[in-house]
């Protein structure tokens, strides 16, 4: 997550990293499917701009697109514990890239977590997850396809060290588009099978918070939550979504089905 208004505060090795690399890698390709509303969009709330990871429908026809819960914390959403930060409530107004209209905050991990007393330790630090209500008027505009990569492909329940690993930012700190697509490794599941670290040449930063990753066969594996500088500069953690989908059904009433998307995943 990274603030809109004013001057975002990254450190100065990372920064420098970002750069280098930039000048390093040739441009991604261009997503070949069409629709403006897709993973990787940039999601603004409250100032605060993070990056979409998959689209996701109901029975009733809803839309949605989901974002990290972090993204949408009262606070500076630097904290990891879902179950002591504050979220902004639900109806929060949400400006997703390539929508006519603004969509609202419809679930949040966070504030969830807080209203059911939540207190497992593993939940608490890695359940970061929420979606966002499209607005009926923009449904033509949503392309549930991953830019680059194509897919997902459906969603994995876990992450094996060494497994290959794909994901698309958009952080609104990186120089163009040539590092948005990013692959990587997993170094396996953790925390009670609720995180997964992962390792990226190009790392996720601020403002990447968010992102679906996929693994090897297309995918959804999780939604980026946390950089971390140590050990190593592109190591990231990401909430496994299956376990998110399944909490969030366990004490809400949303049900939702994440699509396939519209080109075969390709790595």
């Amino acid at each position: 997550m990274t603030r809109v208004a004013g001057r975002p505060r990254v450190p100065a090795l990372l920064s420098l990293l970002v750069a280098l690399v930039a000048v390093l890698l040739p441009g991604a390709p261009a997503d070949a499917a069409g629709g403006a509303i897709r993973p990787g969009v940039e999601l603004v709330t409250d100032g605060a701009q993070c990056t979409a990871n998959f689209i996701f429908t109901d029975r009733t026809g809803a839309r949605f697109i989901g974002m990290s819960a972090h993204c949408a914390s009262a606070t500076d959403g630097t904290t990891p514990d879902g179950c002591r930060e504050r979220s902004l409530p639900l109806g929060t107004e949400v400006r997703i890239d390539g929508a006519t209209r603004p969509g609202t905050l419809a679930y949040s991990s966070w504030s969830t977590m807080r209203r059911v007393g939540e207190r497992d330790r593993s939940t608490c630090l890695y359940n970061d997850f929420a979606l966002v209500r499209i607005d009926p008027a923009d449904h033509r505009r949503v392309n549930p396809t991953v830019p680059v990569f194509g897919g997902p492909t459906g969603i994995a329940a876990r992450s094996a060290a060494g497994d290959r690993v794909y994901s698309y930012g958009n952080s609104g700190l990186r120089p163009g588009d040539r590092l948005d697509a990013k692959r990587g490794r997993s170094y396996g599941t953790t925390a009670d099978g609720w995180a997964t670290r992962v390792f990226t040449f190009t790392p996720g930063i601020p403002g990447d918070s968010g992102s679906g990753f996929l693994d090897a066969q297309g995918r959804a594996i999780g939604v980026l939550s946390s950089l971390s500088i140590f050990p190593g500069p592109g190591d990231n953690t990401i909430t496994n979504l299956a376990k998110a989908l399944e909490y969030m059904e366990r004490h809400t009433a949303l049900r939702v089905h994440m699509p396939d998307g519209w080109r075969p995943f390709r790595a």
